[in-house]
């Protein structure tokens, strides 16, 4: 993943070399019930070496730097990445159409690390107020402000009788999305106020269901 990160860095256009700062390897495990209906969404997200240090060191962990933890430091990292804030989407936005459809909480699963890689999984049930037809739902992993690129490497995963199609982003539309937004904003305001372009780059993952 280093390697990927530094070739991004070198290709991406000028006004987007600041971002994104972290990389996550993401997956995709769809619930669905035997009436068609969408009960939960589980993740799984494989952050960048460079990352996963990052939180070894705010952690106090990995002191030998071999990129291994012990089971006790494991157990200390669970948990990192769901303290969520008030608001906060969880960089995941599942619609029907133009209507979002609400995922509750977190409920994390599980949490690893091998060769210096923090991966963790999550579970977040459908949180609508009434049963939510898998058929027709499209579903994006992405970060509106694309600090963090999540790219769909896990591949996706259905139960039931749906399967799931992936469309990958058009880049050069976004790329000119970008330098067209920047461009029109003053250079000293690029960084802080960089504009929200992330769903330009998200993968839309689009369910289709027999009967």
């Amino acid at each position: 993943m280093i390697r990927r990160i530094a070739l991004c860095l070198v290709l991406l256009p000028a006004p987007l070399a600041a971002h994104p700062h972290i990389f996550v390897d993401t997956g995709l495990r769809l619930e669905v019930d035997a009436a068609g209906v969408l009960q939960a969404v589980e993740v799984t997200w494989a952050y960048d070496e460079f990352y996963s240090m990052l939180i070894f060191e705010d952690q106090g962990l990995d002191r030998d730097f071999d990129g291994r933890l012990t089971a006790p430091e494991v157990a200390q990292l669970e948990g990192f990445d769901l303290n969520w804030s008030e608001g906060y989407q969880g960089d995941l936005y599942l619609s029907s159409g133009d209507q979002a459809i609400p995922l509750g909480a977190p409920e994390g699963l599980s949490t690893e690390v091998a060769d210096g890689v923090i991966t963790t999984r999550h579970r977040r049930a459908v949180a609508a107020q009434g049963p939510v037809p898998a058929a027709g739902l499209t579903l994006r992993a992405y970060d509106p402000t694309y600090y963090t690129a999540y790219e769909l490497t896990g591949g996706v995963e259905v139960s039931g009788r749906c399967t799931a199609t992936v469309t990958r982003p058009d880049l050069d539309q976004a790329y000119t999305l970008v330098e067209e937004l920047l461009y029109a904003m003053p250079a000293d305001q690029a960084e802080e106020s960089y504009p929200e372009v992330g769903r330009a780059f998200a993968t839309t993952v689009s369910l289709d269901c027999e009967g």
